[in-house]
């Protein structure tokens, strides 16, 4: 996996006129970045061996341009020349790294949410804290961390979408570890400061760790006679409370790693850290990679007929509260509840009396609530997500893998009141059994393989039964001879890409804890909080539930008397268009027309305006929704004799030209687009630059 290019973090650049190309022509693209003879030569290969149905060459044009030229093998005389696709435009855009994997299609969903700003800030970071009692040596600690991104190509990932999304493998990766002294930050400020904090998501090193020392180590006024049972000692004499712990915080995005895929991290570092900050063994197989390699080699036909007629029914029952006004409020919510130890066993002892486990248990009430928010009579089908970690592969291996290997999954299951309760148990053990089948299946394939509209949601709501791996007995062993004592890491927040996240795992006494991540924008903290005490309430009173014939009607009964919860549909985002000049630029000047849809990085073309000298006029075009079209004062801004030169940074590369092929073919306009891959804000400016810079410099 090691680059051997000089330029790996480099944002290059693509210059191509759509319009200009006669029938049976190839394809023809100009590199512009700081590339020499052997970097263009490696983007010709990688597309060459990658896009077979095309003959790849690289050439000179004895300007010092490096044109790479596509044309499809078996291209008959005249024929158009062939389209640029996503995957096309991802390959010439890479960055010169040695490693790119496809992403997994839930990860595509959480990837495009984040860059497309869906939440606001700090929406898609998922946060681990606990204590750790005893000697920490930073130094250590830090190096321990490295060793294990040396080892873990995940954690040397960062993401790259500017055609079809990429995880682009990298060498080397930082991990930042910071450790701030007792009461320089409070605990909560620090949580929220570090989730607004975010990523940047095309550099690697998308985990980071902080850590908070407690006080410092006190004394405690000796208890004397009469303050407790045994013989205290003497009166006056002070006693150590022993170290205060210190709070580990762990940060990642949760497009790279899910919470299984974090614990499998935190114990790789544990052992890192007990043999002197270096962990042993090489580089982790299977991983990521191999991941992939194993998707691609998946027979999808089983699972295609399953989705066929698996998949939601548009009328299903999907909302965990009734139609309502909007909330006013924006940003994701988190409240939790519990249920007691005994609670937990009770609940786990009668579900095992039928059959299934604590986790129907839980799919059952679910399932209960959307249909008693629904409003109806008689069988209604009901259907909500439920997430499968994808540890239980035929990937050998994959148990270990830290990643995003798993997917949410829509299970659909008919609540009908007349019907006994332990049937919808058993219907819902029996649905999550099928679906484990299939965890590698994303939402956009089952969209398509059931014939529903591709921009829907499958469900709206989550439900997620975690299960971490255990640290072992052994590593908590040599932990303990160092004086260490650490927590089970628990969930500090969560984010959730639908209405409402429901997680439940086990705390450190054996409890139920429930915790519900919501959109604050669509459920109120009132009707979320309501939700949640309804789902408890069930949880509690089910294991009451001894009878075989008890219906689902009357365990409905219930929850009578309590109100329910309200929750504001969503409508789709409203397609927009803007145009607006930014420069005038010369009086007969070209025209740069820089593009802007969601996912473009902020202030990338803002710093190419302060930036760059160039006499064009500049004009910028957002375009909201699933526009595609330009407006049609587009053209009128163009003169007698002027070039139109439309510029996409990332994702807008491709709406750039596909923009330039329209308003070539309707207004016989020389028109160049210039499309850039994803980087920095400067760096991405600066390519920008340069391509204009070459389009001046043969036109002047």
């Amino acid at each position: 996996m090691s680059s051997h290019h000089s330029h790996a973090q480099a944002v290059l650049a693509v210059v191509h006129e759509p319009g200009g190309a006669q029938p049976g022509a190839p394809l023809v693209f100009e590199l512009c970045g700081p590339l020499g003879a052997a970097e263009a030569e490696a983007v010709a290969d990688r597309v060459a061996a990658r896009h077979r149905a095309y003959t790849v060459t690289l050439d000179d044009d004895g300007t010092g341009r490096r044109l790479v030229r596509l044309a499809r093998t078996g291209t008959a005389p005249g024929e158009r020349p062939p389209a640029l696709s996503a995957d096309l435009l991802a390959d010439l855009l890479a960055p010169l790294s040695a490693g790119t994997v496809p992403v997994t299609g839930y990860q595509r969903e959480l990837l495009l949410a984040a860059v497309t700003r869906q939440g606001g800030p700090g929406r898609h970071i998922e946060q681990l804290c606990w204590n750790w009692t005893g000697p920490l040596d930073t130094a250590r600690f830090t190096a321990a961390w490295h060793s294990v991104a040396d080892r873990e190509t995940v954690l040397r990932a960062s993401f790259d979408w500017t055609g079809a999304p990429l995880l682009v493998l990298h060498d080397h990766a930082p991990i930042e570890v910071v450790r701030h002294r007792h009461a320089t930050v409070a605990w909560s400020e620090l949580l929220r400061r570090d989730r607004l904090r975010g990523f940047e998501l095309h550099r690697p090193g998308l985990l980071r760790v902080t850590l908070l020392d407690g006080p410092p180590q006190r004394s405690a006024p000796a208890r004397g006679p009469g303050h407790g049972p045994g013989p205290g000692p003497l009166p006056g004499a002070r006693a150590a409370t022993g170290p205060a712990p210190t709070r580990v915080l762990l940060s990642y995005h949760s497009a790279l790693l899910d919470g299984r895929g974090a614990h499998l991290l935190v114990r790789e570092f544990y052992r890192a850290y007990l043999a002197d900050g270096v962990v042993p063994g090489g580089e982790r197989r299977p991983d990521i990679r191999d991941h992939a390699a194993w998707l691609q080699d998946r027979d999808t036909e089983a699972a295609r007929r399953y989705w066929a007629t698996a998949a939601p029914p548009a009328d299903a029952a999907v909302r965990p509260g009734r139609d309502g006004g909007r909330t006013r409020f924006t940003g994701a919510g988190r409240i939790q509840r519990r249920l007691r130890p005994h609670q937990t066993s009770r609940l786990r002892s009668w579900a095992a009396l039928w059959g299934a486990g604590e986790s129907s248990a839980l799919h059952v009430v679910w399932a209960l609530l959307l249909y008693r928010a629904a409003d109806t009579r008689g069988p209604v089908p009901v259907s909500f997500g439920v997430h499968f970690s994808g540890r239980d592969l035929t990937l050998e291996g994959a148990a270990d893998v830290p990643g995003l290997l798993g997917n949410p999954l829509p299970m659909t299951v008919t609540v009908d009141p007349a019907a006994p309760l332990v049937d919808l148990l058993r219907q819902v053990r029996d649905a999550a059994l099928d679906l484990s089948a299939y965890p590698w299946v994303s939402g956009d394939r089952i969209l398509r393989w059931s014939g529903r509209e591709e921009a829907v949601r499958l469900a709206d709501t989550l439900v997620r039964f975690d299960s971490r791996p255990e640290l072992p007995e052994v590593l908590r062993a040599e932990l303990k001879a160092q004086g260490i004592q650490v927590d089970v890491p628990q969930s500090a927040s969560g984010d959730t890409s639908l209405p409402v996240t429901l997680v439940a795992q086990y705390d450190a006494d054996g409890g139920l804890l429930l915790t519900a991540t919501y959109d604050r924008a669509e459920l109120s903290d009132a009707d979320a909080s309501g939700v949640l005490s309804q789902c408890m309430e069930l949880l509690r009173r089910l294991s009451d539930q001894q009878d075989e014939r008890v219906t689902v009607g009357q365990v409905l009964g219930l929850l009578e008397p309590g109100e329910v919860p309200r929750m504001a549909r969503q409508g789709r985002r409203p397609r927009t268009v803007a145009l607006a000049v930014l420069r005038p630029g010369g009086p007969h000047a070209d025209v740069v027309c820089l593009v802007a849809v969601p996912g473009v990085p902020p202030g990338v073309y803002e710093s190419l305006v302060q930036e760059y000298e160039g006499p064009e006029r500049i004009v910028s075009l957002s375009l909201g929704g699933d526009v595609r079209t330009p407006p049609s004062a587009l053209p009128e801004l163009l003169g007698p004799g002027r070039r139109l030169v439309l510029c996409g940074c990332g994702p807008a590369g491709r709406v750039a030209y596909e923009i330039a092929q329209g308003t070539a073919a309707r207004t016989a306009t020389a028109t160049t687009v210039v499309m850039t891959g994803i980087g920095g804000v400067a760096e991405s400016a600066r390519a920008l630059a340069r391509a204009l810079e070459s389009i001046r410099a043969r036109t002047v």
